[in-house]
């Protein structure tokens, strides 16, 4: 697979839909660490990018789109698929939480919350497609998802990324998945995961993918039971390090970011900050790192309160 290729083409596809995110390098500490924000992506996260990828060369059905979702994902399809004009259903676990529930049911989507976690989603969803023949936009498993959202690092490097390694964020391994195919190993990727929700570690161990329990405070967005088999093959290809952090660690990434710089995210987040201010991942004497802000749909939504009426 020429991934450059494909998330290249990728970037001019979804050029007009999604936004071109801020990236800064903060002192922490004695530490320069450069950030990108992708969290004030639309609908509040990466998702975005591999939601109008997919659905922006697919031949959408009669019957419209179906996605699973933990919430971001959700919400990403819901947005791209109004924005072209098609119908969305898309199915959510009851652990999605109000704030992403409602952000999805804001796109106008028929949303459709399930009990149980991610993969109970997942299987409404195939049965839904099967009986409907509606087409499935997968959340981290698919080329045209992790082309899309391999885009954030070619953006990224364009935006002058001065590097040698990045920390990034894993769930179902979407994201990480992109950024390994354009990278081909020009720069150094850590894999992040909450210690309870370790699909790509637990993969790694075993050298393929295992399914894993999913719980903690993050598993609304990097709850995947079993790693994606494109993100193990590209993480195993290139040798990445994989470290996993607490939900205390995490919790604390995230209040530093409100408190440092202003930056209200989501637990998923925070999650790559994490392994560095946790010690989790150390950096050698004179490395340059990079952290990849990934979400930041917050539950519940601070000022959910001053947009209701009275």
């Amino acid at each position: 697979m020429d991934w450059q290729r494909v998330i290249s083409e990728a970037r001019a596809r979804i050029a007009g839909n999604v936004r071109c995110t801020p990236v800064a390098t903060v002192r922490f500490g004695t530490r320069d660490v450069r950030f990108k924000f992708e969290q004030m992506q639309v609908t509040g996260s990466f998702k975005a990018r591999g939601a109008f990828n997919t659905l922006m060369q697919a031949e959408v059905p009669q019957a419209g789109i179906v996605a699973a979702s933990g919430g971001n994902h959700g919400a990403a399809v819901a947005h791209a698929a109004a924005t072209l004009g098609h119908r969305a259903r898309i199915y959510v676990p009851q652990i999605a939480g109000p704030a992403k529930i409602a952000l999805i049911r804001a796109q106008g989507a028929d949303l459709q919350v399930v009990p149980g976690a991610y993969a109970e989603a997942a299987a409404h969803a195939a049965e839904w497609q099967a009986a409907t023949g509606a087409i499935q936009v997968h959340p981290y498993d698919a080329e045209a998802t992790i082309a899309g959202q391999g885009t954030v690092m070619a953006e990224w490097e364009d935006q002058g990324l001065d590097a040698d390694t990045v920390l990034i964020a894993v769930g179902g391994g979407g994201l990480i998945a992109g950024a390994l195919g354009w990278l081909q190993g020009r720069r150094k990727v850590v894999a992040v995961e909450p210690q309870t929700s370790c699909a790509l570690h637990a993969a790694l161990q075993a050298g393929a993918p295992v399914d894993v329990e999913v719980s903690g405070i993050a598993a609304n967005a990097l709850g995947a039971r079993r790693i994606g088999e494109t993100c193990l093959g590209l993480a195993r290809a290139q040798g990445i390090e994989s470290v996993r952090v607490s939900d205390t660690a995490i919790a604390q990434a995230q209040a530093m970011l409100w408190r440092e710089l202003r930056q209200l995210v989501e637990p998923a987040g925070a999650t790559a900050l994490a392994a560095l201010l946790s010690g989790a991942y150390t950096p050698a004497e004179g490395e340059r790192v990079a952290v990849l802000i990934c979400g930041g749909n917050v539950a519940p939504d601070p000022l959910d309160s001053l947009s209701q009426p009275g």
